[in-house]
């Protein structure tokens, strides 16, 4: 069976994984782009972004970001890693963080408590909208990987509710030098040690430390 991975998931070194007051300006939160200044520097991002042909570190982050897309047939998002629309859709025109070809590629199943036609966008991206909750996505996103991997994107609530209900198979936090002292916390009332998980591995790269959890089998 395909294992369920977050990876290269940011975190402060007080453990918060987006800021607060989430918004079209801030789509991690207030300060949460501090997070994803390891990310930011890497030819991998730089290369989705189109910023240079070849332009961008190439070292120990990089290559935990490239290792982020290897074998992922799907992937899994919480609403608000989609978008900062809240409650029904009223129309279709908010389609993702990402302009007309998300970085994706696969099929996207996104959790919302109102219905949505699927979307597809250029690259190979397909967003399906999940209303029956965490397991009926997994189960959804497993079929659609056909033997793949299935990526959980996030955000932190729903990284928790799949940590909680002991899901995650693998967890890889990327730890950057940032404190921001509010936001969304993910470990915050959870013991992962209890739900079987232990640290498997612990690699320094340039700009953050790449912490991986994994389930003990």
């Amino acid at each position: 069976m395909s294992k369920l991975r977050v990876l290269n998931f940011a975190i402060s070194i007080d453990g918060y994984g987006a800021g607060p007051n989430q918004d079209i300006e801030n789509p991690l939160g207030v300060r949460g782009a501090e997070l994803m200044e390891w990310f930011f520097q890497t030819r991998v991002w730089r290369t989705m972004h189109g910023t240079g042909d070849g332009d961008g570190e190439t070292g120990v982050d990089n290559r935990m970001a490239e290792q982020g897309f290897d074998g992922i047939g799907a992937w899994i998002l919480g609403r608000n890693m989609f978008g900062p629309v809240r409650g029904p859709w009223l129309d279709d025109s908010w389609k993702g963080w990402w302009g007309e070809e998300p970085p994706y590629h696969t099929p996207v199943f996104v959790l919302t408590q109102h219905p949505r036609a699927p979307l597809r966008m250029k690259g190979g991206t397909e967003f399906r909208f999940v209303t029956e909750g965490i397991h009926a996505a997994l189960q959804q996103a497993r079929a659609a990987a056909g033997g793949r991997d299935v990526r959980l994107g996030g955000g932190v609530a729903t990284v928790r509710q799949y940590l909680q209900a002991g899901l995650i198979d693998e967890l890889h936090l990327a730890m950057g030098p940032v404190l921001l002292g509010c936001g969304e916390h993910l470990l915050h009332g959870i013991d992962l040690r209890a739900l079987g998980y232990e640290c498997a591995e612990c690699v320094a790269g340039e700009r953050a430390t790449h912490i991986f959890l994994r389930k003990r089998v």
